[in-house]
């Protein structure tokens, strides 16, 4: 047997499973399992992706000023506060590789995203699952669990795969509660899907515990380019600097960021398009008798009786050409996370599951 072995905690991690995207035998089946949005990214963005084509010979810039100051501008935001990544992913590992290290704690909540824990395994840390409160964020919870060793503390809000999330009083609450210590982290990957919704920038603003991370794979639709951002006070932001690789987004992907963010009138269209569709896709559902929780972000958490019909809902699914999303790994197996697409997509899941529970029940 080899001698070689790896780093403490990396053998605990299970291997992320991304949504699907095929079923053997089905040509054309839609995609409802890794919340993108069905439009795609804006005109602008594919144009300024198609001219970067040129220039693929150049290394991108070290600084991504050009984007910083972009985001920044967007968002009414301190451009030298902003670090950008491959993806939000990129952003969170920065921050268990910079923070958190063997004999810490990371706190994530019991339905969180799965890429907190591997994350923090990955830096030799423990992850420390706390419980929701009916699937949404328990402040208290949190507190309770934070010890000496304790060095972040990851929320999504809203959500994945719950769809919920908490209020800015809960918020400062929390961030005010934690030990001095501890770092709070706002994954606001879904935060463009609430209207007036800052992602936390103004509690990031006010404290110097607080870090917000945003994406671009979602709202945007630049999920193939991998491009994410944070944002947090200067001592942080100096510390990520420093184990953020030189050239970590290509040129190509800056470019297209930039287009995007700056392209309001497509945002606001995307988002006004998931509103209106995911009220309809979740009333269509509970008419079904399929209840879910009101969903903030791009998808809609439907519960089922138990593990086996949300099983078996989904294999009827597949079989109609429909590809949704099993959670079984984020302690809900009785429940099935699909993603809000276009009207005919959403109009065809409602079908197709209102057909199975006519059986089902």
């Amino acid at each position: 047997m080899s001698k070689i072995t790896p780093q403490p905690g990396i053998m605990d991690i299970a291997l992320y499973q991304g949504g699907a995207s095929h079923i053997a035998g089905v040509t054309n089946a839609v995609k409802l399992s890794s919340n993108e949005n069905p439009f795609g990214p804006s005109e602008a963005a594919r144009e300024a992706y198609r001219k970067a084509g040129f220039d693929l010979h150049r290394y991108p810039s070290t600084d991504h000023a050009a984007l910083r100051a972009a985001i920044a501008e967007v968002h009414k935001l301190d451009a030298d506060r902003i670090i950008c990544g491959a993806g939000s992913d990129e952003i969170i590992t920065f921050l268990c590789q910079a923070y958190a290290g063997p004999g810490d704690e990371v706190i994530h909540t019991e339905h969180g995203f799965a890429m907190y824990r591997i994350c923090t395994l990955a830096a030799g840390a423990t992850p420390v699952e706390v419980p929701e409160r009916e699937r949404i964020t328990d402040v208290d919870a949190i507190l309770a669990a934070c010890t000496a060793r304790t060095r972040l503390v990851f929320i999504a809000n809203p959500n994945n795969p719950t769809g919920t999330m908490v209020g800015g009083a809960e918020l400062e609450r929390l961030a005010a509660g934690l030990p001095e210590h501890v770092l709070l982290v706002l994954d606001g990957a879904y935060a463009e899907y609430v209207e007036g919704y800052d992602g936390g920038a103004r509690l990031v603003d006010a404290r110097e515990n607080v870090v917000m991370t945003r994406t671009f794979s979602k709202l945007y639709g630049l999920g193939g380019l991998r491009i994410g951002w944070g944002y947090g006070p200067a001592h942080v932001m100096d510390v990520l600097a420093r184990v953020r690789g030189p050239f970590n987004l290509s040129q190509s992907a800056l470019v297209t960021a930039e287009a995007a963010v700056r392209d309001r009138a497509w945002a606001d269209k995307c988002r006004e398009d998931n509103t209106r569709m995911r009220a309809w896709l979740a009333e269509a559902l509970a008419e079904h008798g399929v209840p879910s929780d009101t969903s903030c972000a791009n998808f809609i958490l439907a519960r089922f009786a138990n593990q086996a019909e949300a099983e078996a809902c989904d294999d009827f699914l597949k079989a109609e050409g429909l590809i949704v999303r099993r959670v079984g790994g984020y302690n809900l197996p009785n429940c099935l996370r699909i993603t809000v697409g276009d009207e005919p997509s959403c109009r065809r899941v409602a079908h197709a599951v209102g057909q199975f529970m006519k059986v089902a029940r």
